[in-house]
């Protein structure tokens, strides 16, 4: 793998860092500043939504500078989001820092995708996606735990300086490393929307959107739902934290390594058992050990299903992939914005903590049922020759991949 890609693993540790760390800080936040916990969620579906927001504006004001540059301005948007995360006196400011630090998120990941895949031959373009998400699933092993036990220990607005840090180094990064890569010649507004008229495309957002929902259905509120409901001391959440985090890396290495071979069934597999698992989480959250397996695996399985989901976007939208892939990731803050806002409605109604995990069961379930439907409609547009149009619809003259 290129050496550029160090620099892409840098900015998304610490994009990691900062979107991944507020589980575990949860409860001293909303302590500190005198709210609910459901309340303290916010912070969790702002900046899921600001990743939404901005990941589509900021890949379209990006098409007019070249890509290193734009990622660079990128990194820096992120660090003024955290440190004014850092300094908020206010919950409204605070959630505002969230926000402001994650505009640059989605056309980070977006904008990188597309970077790394063009850094590799065509065979390797999903491991070298997941190379650049790797930073993302790292930040969970050390990125995370190493900011919830400084939190805890030092005060969490010394974490949110911390990652402002990060964000600087990974700027630092990005201008050392990564190759001058000018913008694409003829590069449009109008070219880019072109690959939403895929279906498929838009089918594979929705699973984005569905899938990682699950994941975060559950995540979000790991913190109460460990110390409250599996007996955990606030410490141990760090280290919980920990194993989530060994579960992603190891759900993204496996993901990056079939997706290439083979993507929809790498879907059906990864969704099918997310959808298992996060039902018995209402059951395992009882017990420590089951508990603690459980987090790994929700891990592993909501990760799995990253390279293929992003892979499949760029196949689909050949031709037109910037804007396509930023969108998907604003897709999968989507899900967890969704998610986030579900379980807190469901833990303020009185349904315990644990009442989250049905919730991302049947986001996963319902994943899991696009992914066959996309699957079948692909097979009908194969067998009736119709891969022609579907290609037209995004690139003129480009054929769109077909995977099974």
């Amino acid at each position: 793998m290129p050496l550029a890609l160090l620099a892409l693993t840098v900015g998304a540790f610490g994009i990691g860092t900062t979107e991944f760390v507020i589980m575990g800080l949860l409860p001293h936040i909303a302590a500190d500043y005198g709210v609910t916990i459901p309340t303290a969620g916010l912070l969790v579906t702002g900046y899921a939504l600001g990743v939404v927001i901005g990941a589509p504006l900021l890949t379209v004001l990006g098409t007019k500078v070249s890509r290193k540059r734009m990622l660079m301005l990128l990194m820096g948007l992120f660090v003024l989001g955290n440190l004014l995360s850092a300094l908020a006196p206010s919950f409204g400011l605070m959630l505002t820092g969230r926000v402001v630090a994650s505009l640059a998120h989605g056309s980070f990941f977006g904008i990188g995708s597309v970077v790394a895949a063009e850094l590799v031959a065509p065979d390797r373009k999903a491991g070298a996606i997941a190379t650049m998400f790797t930073g993302l699933t790292v930040a969970n092993i050390v990125g995370v735990p190493l900011g919830t036990f400084v939190g805890q220990a030092m005060g969490w607005r010394t974490t949110f300086v911390a990652v402002a840090a990060l964000g600087v180094v990974g700027l630092l990064g990005i201008a050392r490393l990564v190759p001058a890569m000018p913008r694409p010649e003829g590069a449009r507004l109008r070219g880019e929307l072109k690959a939403f008229r895929n279906p498929q495309v838009l089918l594979a957002m929705a699973m984005t959107v569905l899938g990682f929902g699950g994941v975060f259905a559950a995540i979000t509120y790991v913190a109460p739902m460990m110390t409250h409901v599996a007996g955990y001391a606030d410490g141990s959440v760090t280290w919980l934290l920990v194993l989530f985090g060994i579960g992603m890396f190891l759900g993204n290495l496996l993901g990056g390594r079939f997706a290439d071979r083979a993507l929809m069934p790498l879907l059906y597999t990864a969704l099918g058992g997310l959808a298992i698992v996060l039902a018995l989480f209402t059951v395992t959250a009882h017990d420590k050990v089951l508990a603690a397996i459980t987090v790994l695996l929700v891990g592993a399985l909501g990760f799995a299903t990253v390279p293929p989901l992003q892979k499949r976007v760029l196949d689909q939208a050949h031709g037109a992939p910037t804007l396509a892939s930023a969108v998907n990731i604003g897709a999968f803050n989507l899900g967890n914005a969704l998610a986030a806002w579900l379980g807190g409605m469901v833990i303020a109604a009185g349904f315990g903590y644990t009442a989250p995990n049905w919730v991302g069961a049947v986001l996963a379930a319902a994943a899991l049922g696009l992914a066959l439907w996309s699957a079948a409609l692909e097979r009908r547009t194969h067998a009736t020759g119709a891969d022609a149009p579907a290609a037209e619809a995004v690139d003129s003259g480009a054929r769109v991949p077909v995977h099974h």
